[in-house]
């Protein structure tokens, strides 16, 4: 079998605090003497049921981790080593996703956070080799006017390069909010032209991706495993081009399914969906973008010639430059051809 982590691939599921090594994490604790729960430094990934009060768990301990960075020392920091951890699993494009209104209070506001996070991801691409841009995105537990304040500011640094804002995104619990209420914000951030990659179809089903379809547009879709139950809406999918994101560690720590292999991505990619697997949290799901290529091939059974094609999917999907893409497709083509 090849190697996967010299598979050239794109990584498009991150997030900022999420990707924090479990080491930085204890390191910044003892800085700013926080005490973490154990479930941070355990080592064991989460294994939570897929109610309220297990994402409420989640989220405790996910406010419990960015609690710890605090400065503009932390941030450059946390960017840099995603990308050498994403440039170590072959990924050549990295889009972290990040809310700046999170960081903002020990920067100076929320511009001066988003402007440190894309300088370290031109810093970062430049150290490890590995093109990093970045996804602003706003939270469903906050007021839909905030999502319209960071749309705008996403907008101002629109562009498809290492240490540019490449697109604008949704997140938090999928229950929580209205999306119809989120669709200004995302007409602000299309209009300036970024991607439109709000979550959706992980803790709810199709309906809920149907609803995030009709009102938020998306290019891609963060997770959209739900769809599987719902052939016409995963079709619909298909039909509109939307990428989906799929994380199967997320989706089996969360409670979604009970373990790896019930992860319906052979019925996703069977039916023609464009799928990018990604890592989500690795922080506490305990699984980087390479144990995500592990699953699609131990547990689902894809050969080489498919765990390549999830490679292309995530390339193709991703907001990198015609040139970047074509360079990483060619590097697909000549990992396939190796023997």
């Amino acid at each position: 079998m090849r190697d996967l982590a010299t598979l050239p691939k794109a990584h498009l599921h991150l997030h900022f605090t999420g990707s924090m090594r479990p080491d930085t994490l204890r390191d910044l604790a003892a800085q700013y003497d926080v005490r973490l729960p154990h479930a941070l430094v355990d080592g064991d990934p989460l294994r939570l049921p897929p109610t309220e009060r297990g994402w409420f768990r989640f989220q405790r301990l996910y406010d419990a981790a960015r609690a710890c960075v605090r400065s503009e020392a932390d941030m450059r920091r946390i960017v840099l080593e995603a990308a050498q951890d994403d440039a170590a699993e072959g990924s050549g494009r990295l889009e972290i996703q990040v809310d700046p209104t999170s960081y903002a209070p020990f920067v100076g506001g929320i511009t001066p956070a988003v402007e440190i996070v894309l300088d370290a991801a031109r810093s970062a691409s430049a150290a490890t080799g590995t093109e990093v841009a970045v996804v602003v995105a706003a939270s469903r537990t906050r007021h839909p006017l905030d999502a319209r304040t960071l749309a705008r500011l996403a907008a101002q640094y629109a562009g498809e390069g290492a240490g540019e804002v490449v697109g604008f995104g949704l997140s938090n619990d999928e229950r929580r909010g209205d999306t119809a209420e989120f669709a200004r914000a995302f007409a602000i951030a299309r209009r300036a032209g970024l991607a439109s990659v709000p979550h959706g179809g992980e803790l709810l089903g199709p309906g809920h991706v149907h609803d995030v379809v009709r009102e938020l547009v998306p290019d891609r879709l963060g997770h959209g495993v739900r769809s599987a139950e719902d052939r016409r809406v995963l079709d619909d999918l298909v039909d509109r081009g939307i990428a989906l994101e799929v994380c199967p560690a997320s989706n089996v720590s969360l409670g979604v399914y009970e373990d790896a292999t019930q992860v319906p991505l052979g019925a996703l990619v069977d039916a023609g969906a464009r799928v990018a697997l990604g890592a989500d949290d690795p922080l506490l799901f305990g699984s980087r973008l390479v144990a995500q290529y592990e699953t699609a091939r131990d547990e689902h059974g894809f050969s080489d010639e498919e765990l390549a094609a999830l490679a292309r999917s995530s390339i193709r999907a991703s907001r990198a430059s015609a040139a970047t893409k074509q360079r990483l497709l060619a590097g697909v083509d000549d990992w396939l051809a190796a023997p």
